[in-house]
């Protein structure tokens, strides 16, 4: 399995995908904070996926990039927040990708907790 195939990773790069639509429209002014933070921490979920998926045979290392996907989902979750306190989305659109992250979040636990079904071999 490619980890391209991962659901986890597909579900992670459409939210990413979204979000750099969404952030087209953001303000000028945000180009070098909000608009370049989420983007770089939703696409940082899919790519440390792909990062842990490489190392799977390591527990720990598995285990803490998925951990660190998780992490940046949430913060990506946050940045969302703040486009909404700005208007710069509105609140359909908010709620539309946070459940989206959420899935992922989801996605992402289930591969922590399951790791011996995504290649993982036990030393």
């Amino acid at each position: 399995m490619r980890f391209q195939d991962l659901l986890a990773y597909k579900k992670g790069f459409e939210v990413a995908m979204e979000i750099f639509e969404l952030t087209k429209s953001f303000p000028k002014e945000e180009t070098y904070s909000l608009t370049d933070q989420i983007r770089r921490s939703s696409r940082s979920v899919t790519i440390t996926i792909s990062e842990a998926y490489r190392k799977r045979e390591y527990p720990k290392y598995f285990h803490s990039k998925l951990t660190d996907a998780d992490a940046e989902n949430s913060e990506t979750q946050g940045w969302l927040e703040y486009s909404l306190a700005c208007n710069y989305i509105t609140n359909e659109m908010y709620q539309q990708i946070v459940e989206k992250s959420e899935e992922v979040g989801r996605l992402i636990n289930y591969m922590i907790l399951n790791p011996e079904k995504f290649g993982f071999k036990n030393h």
